[in-house]
């Protein structure tokens, strides 16, 4: 039960939250780099840390000639080796166990166990340093301008109206002045897909180069004769490996002690790198995808008229196609960005309000010249009449 409490320390990350408590500031694929990957990295690494899951991490035995205790810890912070000659040797009459043999030959180390834990945390850490700078870049600017449209809308149809109207406004006051904005967001993107990639060739290495196909050696492995197949799972990560002690005699002569160590940890430690073979497989396939989906969005501008039309069913091809010449790649962003946090009957009432603002006609199909322009600050001010009258009395 304690291992569940702490895991349970982590579910912050993959919570639901209602739209209206929390704005949303990317996709979901980059969503499922810093909550759903974060959260698996540091499960895994409170799980191979809950001892009482497996009791001691290694356990060896030599004959009683030394201290368990000493033989233990020794092996523990030093490394561990088999034999991969004797991977395919039958247990129990070659070999105690697979890749165990006398010390001639090949020996292939093991140390990675005492850095899973840490490996795992500084992974977490990785997968949640993209979305930290996209925060730190975005600095709460959809939060804001979104207050109180988010969710579903209760307000009546004038306190609506005032909160698209101030919305607009602050979306044309600052036209083309988000490309910087957009700019951070797509690095972010692209620093995700980077991230997972790295990843892979990261652990490759954690590993000694077993991790790339380490995942396609355990589909294999199913199908292969019973006689002639090596468990990848066990080459990589055995359950009894050998180590070697070295003490003084009595007479001060150098002696030599073969341990055999149970490595318990190893049982779970195959199973978490499996998940996050095919885990880190399946993202980076989704990272880039999204990576190309976005560099169609900042490179062709029938991208953007698709997802407006299709997405969020807003108007005409024509007005779409206006709306998208009078925008550039970061006003854009915004605007989907605004979509994703309102209801699309809001959004298009904003999309509609700002091309009236913009003065090349509405959502109605309305030709460019047709539509009235709207008034300006100065004409909707109450002295505005007087202003008017003074100039025409100046004149005469």
């Amino acid at each position: 039960m304690a291992v569940f409490g702490l895991v349970s320390s982590v579910a912050g990350f993959v919570k639901v939250r209602y739209l209206i408590d929390k704005a949303i500031i990317d996709n979901m694929v980059f969503r499922a780099h810093y909550r759903v990957t974060s959260a698996i990295l540091f499960a895994c690494c409170i799980i191979v840390t809950a001892n009482n899951l497996i009791g001691d991490p290694i356990n060896c035995v030599a004959d009683g000639a030394v201290s368990p205790h000493v033989l233990n810890t020794y092996c523990w912070i030093t490394y561990t080796f088999t034999l991969p000659q004797n991977n395919l040797k039958p247990v129990g009459t070659h070999v105690a166990h697979p890749g165990l043999g006398g010390d001639y030959g090949e020996k292939r180390f093991h140390s990675y166990y005492q850095w899973v834990p840490f490996m795992l945390f500084f992974q977490g850490v990785l997968f949640y340093v993209p979305h930290w700078m996209w925060k730190q870049w975005e600095e709460g600017k959809v939060r804001i301008i979104s207050e109180g449209m988010r969710g579903a809308n209760v307000e009546t149809k004038q306190e609506r109206q005032a909160k698209i109207d101030r919305l607009v406004q602050y979306v044309i006051e600052t036209l083309h002045l988000h490309n910087s904005y957009a700019a951070g967001y797509f690095f972010c993107e692209a620093l995700n897909f980077v991230n997972v990639v790295g990843n892979i060739f990261f652990v490759d290495t954690f590993l000694g180069g077993a991790f790339l196909t380490y995942g396609t050696d355990v589909v294999k492995f199913s199908n292969l004769n019973q006689e002639q197949r090596s468990d990848p799972m066990v080459e990589v990560f055995p359950r009894v490996t050998k180590c070697t002690f070295h003490k003084f005699g009595a007479s001060g002569t150098i002696q030599k002690f073969d341990a055999l160590c149970v490595l318990a940890l190893n049982i779970l430690n195959e199973k978490i790198y499996i998940f996050l073979w095919f885990w880190f497989i399946i993202l980076a396939v989704m990272s880039g995808a999204a990576l190309l989906y976005s560099m169609a969005v900042v490179l062709l501008p029938s991208t953007r008229e698709a997802i407006l039309k299709k997405r969020f069913k807003f108007g005409t091809p024509a007005i779409v196609s206006a709306l998208i010449r009078k925008t550039q790649v970061g006003d854009f962003l915004l605007l989907h960005l605004l979509g994703q946090n309102m209801n699309i009957m809001a959004f298009n009432e904003v999309l509609e309000e700002l091309c009236r603002r913009l003065q090349f006609g509405s959502s109605s199909g309305a030709s460019p010249t047709s539509v009235p322009s709207a008034p300006s600050t100065l004409e909707m001010s109450p002295i505005y009449p007087e202003i008017e009258k003074y100039a025409k009395d100046t004149e005469i």
